[in-house]
């Protein structure tokens, strides 16, 4: 089956020097500065701040975009949710909004490919590591020996493999969703053109949305994990 990923990002210069996903990546991330700049200014031109616009705007889109991941976090982390919503607030917009391009004609989303998916894995990794020490120090390390000392022996390695799979699970479940998704999608506008084509552009919206969510929720537990064993949680 022939594939169209690179037919815009391919004729536009600068970008036609990267790899399709890379270069659909750096669009995703434009999308997103210019979404988050005229939203902002938006908000800061608006008589009221706290008081939402009549009709649907980027700012109002921004706003329930954020109490949405906020409320999430806050589920996961209890109060202390929002202090995280900023990094995961990222994660899942351009998580979405990448899955999202791939039901655009002459685009792939750059999560089907896996540097791109383990790379956010990799970051995920690295922010709950970070959160976990700056919460409780060195006293992070302990939670890899276990509530015992001497158990320390087996629980060590198991911990470890335990934390070094996670950013390369994050990143295969999201690629191999994201992939078939988008395969499903092409096979069926191939053979049907019209109407049916649809129901599967519906059904890829719904998937997109609950990757980005999945991917941002398994993120925060991360984050959970990481910071409640000085909370005594």
């Amino acid at each position: 089956m022939e594939h169209h990923p690179l037919l815009w990002v391919s004729v536009i210069p600068g970008l036609n020097l990267l790899p399709g996903h890379a270069a659909t990546a750096l669009v995703v991330t434009g999308v997103l500065i210019l979404f988050a700049y005229y939203a902002n200014r938006q908000l800061a031109g608006a008589p009221d701040p706290v008081v939402p616009d009549d009709s649907l705007t980027l700012r109002n889109i921004a706003e329930y975009l954020t109490e949405a991941v906020s409320s999430m976090a806050e589920s996961v982390l209890g109060h202390h949710g929002r202090d995280y919503v900023h990094l995961y607030g990222s994660f899942f917009l351009f998580i979405l909004c990448a899955n999202l391009f791939g039901l655009l004609p002459g685009f792939s989303p750059p999560t089907s490919n896996f540097n791109v998916t383990l790379a956010l894995g990799v970051l995920s990794f690295v922010a709950y590591n970070y959160y976990g020490f700056r919460e409780q120090g060195m006293g992070y390390l302990k939670h890899f020996v276990g509530p015992i000392w001497w158990l320390g022996i087996l629980m060590v390695p198991l911990e470890l493999i335990d934390n070094f799979v996670r950013p390369f699970s994050l990143g295969l479940r999201l690629f191999g969703n994201m992939t078939g998704d988008h395969v499903v999608l092409e096979i069926f506008t191939d053979l049907t053109k019209v109407v049916v084509p649809v129901v599967f552009y519906v059904l890829g919206a719904f998937v997109s949305l609950v990757q980005a969510f999945v991917f941002t929720l398994l993120s925060l537990v991360y984050v959970s994990l990481a910071v409640s064993h000085g909370e005594h949680h």
